[in-house]
């Protein structure tokens, strides 16, 4: 581990790379995606990407729920909180890489800013990050240049919005339902009222 995290920080930089729990994790800019794992794969023998996954920073660092714990009961109601913070790179794509012949694992994180959710797609590299990009336009909005077939994967293709995105409603935008005279399904504005969801903490 500490020669292959020496031949690391040699090639990308000390200050771009972080350990955590024996796990390694190199933060690239998002511009450079395509030379760096291109790099990662010839130079470092990562031939398998393992996942691909978009994540949303909204509320990192913060507590998603306000509120004390009753000293005499079992549940408390608590109020979602929305973020006050405005994170230029609020977005991110990561990569989770594997070397087989030297047994080796690593992180890839690209940051994005909300004004900019495009990043230079993969697939060239890796093959099986077809799906995995797919699934990150669907969730999270984040558009990969270059893909040969992004479309939504996992929501219906009238869907509205990213339901991963931290300031997606938990009841969604719209509801659907099968309109007899009209002969189709038609979407409608949500009806049910949102709801937030309680957590209880058992004290002994």
């Amino acid at each position: 581990m500490k020669e292959f995290k020496k031949n690391l920080a040699k090639a990308f930089g000390k200050e771009n790379l972080s350990e955590s729990f024996d796990e390694l994790t190199l933060v690239i800019n998002s511009d450079d995606v395509i030379e760096v794992c291109t790099q990662l794969r010839d130079d470092f023998n990562f031939d398998i990407l393992v996942d691909l996954c978009g994540i949303d920073y909204l509320t990192y660092g913060e507590s998603d729920w306000n509120g004390n714990a009753s000293s005499s009961g079992f549940g408390r109601a608590r109020q979602a909180q929305k973020s006050s913070n405005k994170k230029e790179q609020r977005f991110g794509v990561i990569y989770h890489l594997l070397s087989v012949s030297d047994n080796q694992r690593l992180r890839v994180k690209a940051l994005l800013s909300s004004e900019n959710l495009m990043i230079k797609s993969v697939t060239k590299i890796w093959n099986c990050a077809d799906w995995y990009e797919r699934e990150a336009f669907d969730l999270f909005g984040i558009l990969f240049e270059n893909h040969n077939d992004l479309r939504r994967i996992l929501t219906d293709y009238g869907f509205v919005g990213h339901p991963l995105r931290k300031d997606f409603p938990m009841i969604g935008e719209v509801e659907m339902r099968y309109d007899e005279e009209l002969g189709r399904v038609v979407y409608e504005p949500v009806s049910i009222e949102p709801n937030i969801n309680v957590p209880r903490v058992i004290r002994k």
